[in-house]
């Protein structure tokens, strides 16, 4: 089954004025998607990495991309395509609590 890669991005702010039966009922979804198998956590404290002509590591604390929300969290996920990505996605905390999620698909190597 193809598999997805999701980010959610969302903050406190639009998390806050969700409907506490809206957040629960988005929760109670992330770990039903967890026990059919996705693997999914919460953003950490990012580090960029370069090695320019594999001469040196070079790390950068902090992120690269710029975004009007935080990113949030991340997922793996397994669909029969990507509008069933979509469905998924559209019922997490993320995407129900003012924030976005992200759908790419994973192509694999």
């Amino acid at each position: 089954m193809p598999k997805f890669v999701t980010i959610g991005y969302g903050d406190r702010a639009g998390y806050d004025r969700t409907a506490s039966q809206i957040r629960d009922a988005a929760h109670a979804h992330d770990e039903t998607l967890k026990q059919l198998g996705a693997l999914m956590g919460m953003a950490g404290s990012p580090v960029q990495v370069r090695n320019p002509d594999a001469a040196g590591v070079k790390t950068t604390n902090g992120r690269f991309t710029a975004s009007s929300l935080p990113v949030a969290g991340f997922a793996i996920i397994e669909a029969a395509d990507v509008a069933d990505a979509i469905a998924l996605v559209s019922r997490s905390p993320c995407a129900v609590a003012h924030g976005v999620v992200e759908v790419w698909p994973l192509i694999e190597a």
